[in-house]
């Protein structure tokens, strides 16, 4: 049976030919007028137009004086039909192939074909080809589509050969970007302006996580990967801007899950003179208008559940859920009867475990069953140290979450800018650090001195692309083009390549 190697050195022996005979096999330029849709698309209008198109090719049938091409580009396929006496002959210098030489393209490769545009015998629009040109020589071969690409680990090894093998994959890309167009539109639209911060800070904060760490040689000083984009954006309101957001990468140093990845795309956004209430009316105005955007739908099935976006958001309390579901007082009860409450739940107690952290995780048991769409509001202060305290309740927040599909999909706060209040609460959270919680916030004092100058009430907001995952129903891995995985080299390219010293 042909292995991988057989069939790549088959290719190259193509190759050499071709290089013999005088043909630049990676040309810097190419002559394409029109993509494949557009004459699909209009092929009444255009019929007997004279095009270029260019693709890769994902079949060739060849019999006797004729023969059939089928390429395909970003938008779709289409058949290219070659006959002898109509397709101009060989011309190397230009990489332009005649009939004769078809047999040394394979699968695979990047071709260029200029001709009429025609529909053949069968009813297919076609191009009638009169000039053929190389534009890449594939060496490897892209698996069969019959054969199917169904490995896990292949495939996200090898997203680009995923891509080329299952198209639904490679669409979900398309509505991954119009999912991040469609919010940068919406927070436009409404008057922000994106302002992009450092990814590289001294202090990281804004969130519980714990930080990758790297070393910058020109300072002679380490720096951490940014774990949100808040405290960054909130120094902007201090500085006078009144809607702000920033969307791009964001690194937490833990484990992978179907909702976690370490590095991931976020978007914060801050609205001075805002509070929570306006926020969750903004929110659900923008999740309408981002969803309809990349699904062209606000009704979806998740998880066994139907969700409906377009109807009105229901609010729960914090601590009367927890209160109906474990009868705690989330003010009031021990760490005792919350590693109860974990144990009797069969949730994992970990000795590291805060009272803060323990009820988070009696509430994300709950959370797992939850429809929605839900705003869960008045979240305990404990809870959330960079929020600001609600005037009828000071144990409560104005924090606001929206839970749909078992999901935790954003966060919203009206923001603390009290800076007494702001370094207590830090404090706290350090105090926490040095009792061995890596994931509690650093101690961020120039943030107190910002906050010092003053920073005008307001209202902020981020959600990752876990919102995109959910609704389009795949894992976090599943969910983006390149996900991290542990460094390996298989053994065809080990054998391919044994001169080189690979990892």
């Amino acid at each position: 049976m042909a292995t991988l190697k057989d069939f790549r050195d088959e290719r190259i022996r193509k190759l050499k030919v071709l290089k013999d005979m005088g043909f630049n096999l990676y040309p810097p330029d190419s002559h394409r007028t029109n993509n494949t849709v557009d004459i699909i698309t209009n092929f009444d209008s255009m019929d007997g137009q004279i095009v270029t198109v260019a693709g890769r090719i994902v079949g060739i049938r060849k019999f006797g004086k004729l023969a059939f091409i089928v390429i395909r580009d970003f938008s779709g396929q289409i058949q290219l039909f070659l006959q002898t006496g109509t397709v101009e002959g060989l011309d190397s210098k230009n990489s332009q192939l005649g009939i004769a030489e078809l047999p040394l393209l394979d699968s695979g490769d990047f071709i260029e074909a200029t001709g009429k545009i025609i529909k053949s015998k069968t009813d297919e629009i076609s191009i009638d080809v009169t000039k053929l040109r190389l534009l890449t020589k594939a060496i490897r071969p892209m698996p069969s589509a019959i054969d199917g690409f169904t490995n896990k680990e292949e495939r996200l090894r090898r997203r680009y050969i995923d891509m080329n093998i299952n198209l639904n994959v490679r669409d979900r890309f398309v509505r991954r970007s119009k999912f991040w167009q469609a919010t940068r539109d919406f927070l436009n639209q409404n008057g922000f302006l994106e302002i992009n911060i450092p990814v590289l800070e001294h202090t990281t904060g804004g969130a519980d996580a714990n930080p990758f760490v790297t070393h910058m040689d020109a300072l002679d000083q380490d720096f951490y990967l940014r774990i949100s984009q808040e405290l960054p954006l909130k120094r902007l309101l201090g500085g006078g801007f009144e809607k702000v957001y920033d969307l791009g990468p964001r690194f937490r140093n833990e484990n992978y899950s179907d909702e976690h990845l370490p590095e991931h795309i976020a978007m914060e956004w801050y609205w001075a003179y805002a509070d929570w209430n306006d926020g969750m009316k903004f929110i659900e105005d923008m999740y309408k208008y981002v969803l309809e955007q990349t699904f062209g739908k606000l009704q979806f099935h998740i998880n066994d559940m139907d969700i409906d976006m377009g109807k009105e958001w229901e609010k729960w309390d914090y601590s009367t859920v927890i209160k109906n579901r474990y009868n705690i007082d989330v003010f009031e009860s021990s760490m005792e009867d919350i590693k109860k409450a974990l144990t009797d739940n069969k949730l994992e107690v970990q000795q590291t475990d805060s009272r803060a952290r323990g009820i988070d995780k009696l509430w994300k048991n709950i959370r797992k069953d939850v429809v929605g769409p839900v705003w869960l509001i008045n979240t305990p202060k404990f809870i959330s140290p960079l929020s600001k305290s609600n005037p009828d309740n000071d144990r409560t927040v104005q924090r606001f979450q929206p839970i749909i599909a078992g999901s935790e999909l954003g966060n919203g706060f009206s923001e603390l800018n009290d800076p007494v209040d702001q370094l207590d609460r830090f404090v706290e959270q350090q105090k926490l650090r040095e009792a061995g919680d890596d994931e509690a916030m650093m101690l961020d004092i120039d943030f107190v001195e910002m906050l010092e100058y003053g920073m005008p009430p307001a209202c902020g907001w981020g959600n990752s692309e876990r919102v995109f995952w959910v609704f389009e129903g795949v894992t976090a891995r599943e969910g983006v083009p390149f996900p991290q995985l542990r460094s390996e080299i298989d053994n065809t390219t080990r054998d391919i390549y044994p001169d080189l010293k690979l990892l």
